[in-house]
């Protein structure tokens, strides 16, 4: 069996390692007690908030991770920005925010302006389609320090307090809706690289996929923003919310147990998921290559499920039918502190995990 720590990556060392970064990010709360900009403490959470009197400034960072070694192999660029934008506006919003602004820095062992110029007019592509700006960024020109590139970003969001969404308010019977994801987004790509290249060679992405394209063409599809069409549900910043969301979580590295749980954790509550999308046939494919085990490509990969989110039950279908993207109810809140998925990956079956 392959698995992510197989591919280099250690999940609990990350884990370890969060933890350690956020203790340290934590004590400097203190520093602006009762002054503007004031951290709220909430560990666990999808980004960090700053109190600012009348409403919260939202911030979360991330990047594309490896999925640029993918680009650099084919010479492709111009997806990436869309990757980036998901990667932290989902994030955001996963609390109700609205993203307004997106910082991005790339840090390169060469500048290309070709590859910059793909690079950013995809982020600016996304950022109208989504209506975001980028005020600012950096090109970090650092030589033998990396082997190519590295592009992360901040994006910093604005949310009325009283709209503020913690996932206290789940409770069991609460329906689960997931929003449709036929990629990887843009995490679990060290073990997709992993997969092909030992299946076939370094130079795999260039080759042809069983689905009409190229191994790298398939794999960099990018990801899809959810923050606009849930924004149009959730109301934008001094827009009327239409319907109780009770909790979003945004599924990326560790996976459906590692991300809805973070929504679940001050309830004590479980998920019964009984209906989830199936991943697309290319990810089901690698999985079948790589011999990866239903549970770890539930905890890897998104596995067709890119966003879950939590409202009564009786909004259920009418949130459904509020959504531009393809959504579905996959499951319920129950009593048990346990995820149980019935998987649809390569070799479907039963899965439960203790939270």
């Amino acid at each position: 069996m392959t698995d992510y720590k197989k591919a280099g990556v250690d999940i609990s060392m990350g884990d370890r390692a969060s933890k350690i970064a956020y203790d340290f990010a934590r004590s400097t709360f203190s520093s602006r007690k009762k002054m503007i900009g004031e951290p709220v403490n909430d560990e666990g959470s999808f980004a960090g908030m700053l109190d600012m009197g009348d409403f919260y400034i939202v911030q979360g960072d991330d990047g594309v991770g490896t999925k640029m070694e993918v680009a650099e192999r084919i010479g492709k660029f111009d997806t990436l920005g869309y990757d980036l934008l998901a990667m932290v506006a989902d994030d955001v919003i996963c609390l109700g925010a609205e993203t307004i602004s997106i910082s991005n820095t790339i840090d390169t062992n060469k500048v290309d302006p070709n590859i910059i110029h793909a690079l950013m007019k995809g982020l600016a592509n996304a950022c109208v389609e989504q209506k975001v700006v980028i005020p600012g960024g950096e090109i970090a020109e650092v030589g033998k320090s990396v082997n190519s590139h590295i592009w992360n970003a901040t994006a910093v969001g604005i949310l009325e307090k009283e709209k503020i969404i913690t996932g206290r308010e789940i409770e069991q019977g609460d329906k689960i809706i997931a929003l449709q994801e036929k990629g990887f987004r843009s995490n679990g790509f060290s073990l997709v690289r992993y997969i092909l290249e030992k299946e076939f060679d370094e130079n795999v992405y260039n080759k042809p996929s069983p689905f009409g394209k190229s191994w790298g063409e398939m794999i960099l599809k990018p990801s899809k923003i959810y923050s606009s069409t849930l924004l149009d549900v959730l109301g934008r910043f001094g827009g009327r919310r239409k319907f109780n969301i009770k909790g979003i979580a945004h599924i990326t590295g560790g996976g459906i147990p590692g991300n809805f749980n973070r929504i679940l954790k001050q309830t004590g509550l479980g998920a019964d998921l009984n209906n989830l999308f199936s991943p697309s046939a290319m990810v089901k494919e690698i999985q079948r290559i790589g011999n990866v085990s239903e549970a770890e490509a539930y905890k890897t990969w998104n596995m067709g499920n890119g966003m879950m989110i939590v409202v009564d039950k009786e909004d259920a279908d009418a949130v459904i039918n509020a959504l531009s993207v393809e959504a579905k109810i996959v499951g319920s809140v129950i009593k048990d502190k346990t995820i149980i998925i019935n998987s649809k990956g390569a070799d479907v079956q039963k899965l439960i995990f203790e939270l």
